[in-house]
């Protein structure tokens, strides 16, 4: 397993402990406090609401108009979610994400789902 694997591992880990306890149906902010808590508690490093410049044609326009949930830096963006059921256009987000981030893997978190293992997707770019 290479450092990116155990560290999405560590990331889905503390996912599935939020999951077990607040259960699905609860706002996108309510699981991403809580992920920040236990990741904390886990001590991982990471930036949660990092921001990213909008760069367009060379020149940044704007400086904090693009929010990833939580950012480890170079390593790892994490995007939460709260909703029916994951769409194409989340995955655009986040791999629009990774590629402006020149991240290479990012996890997709859904925790509106019975099951967190359901709501849980891996990108590579």
């Amino acid at each position: 397993m290479d450092e990116r694997d155990a560290l999405t591992e560590v990331i889905i880990g503390a996912a599935t402990e939020v999951h077990r306890e607040m259960g699905p149906g609860l706002l996108e902010s309510v699981y991403q406090k809580c992920l920040v808590y236990e990741l904390r508690s886990r001590q991982v490093e990471f930036v949660p609401q990092a921001r990213l410049p909008i760069v367009y044609k060379g020149e940044i326009i704007g400086d904090d108009d693009l929010v990833m949930d939580l950012y480890i830096p170079g390593r790892l963006v994490v995007e939460l979610k709260a909703v029916e059921k994951l769409l194409p256009i989340h995955e655009a987000q986040l791999l629009t994400y990774l590629r402006l981030s020149k991240t290479h893997t990012g996890l997709l978190i859904n925790f509106n789902v019975r099951l967190l293992k359901d709501g849980l997707k891996r990108m590579v770019l």
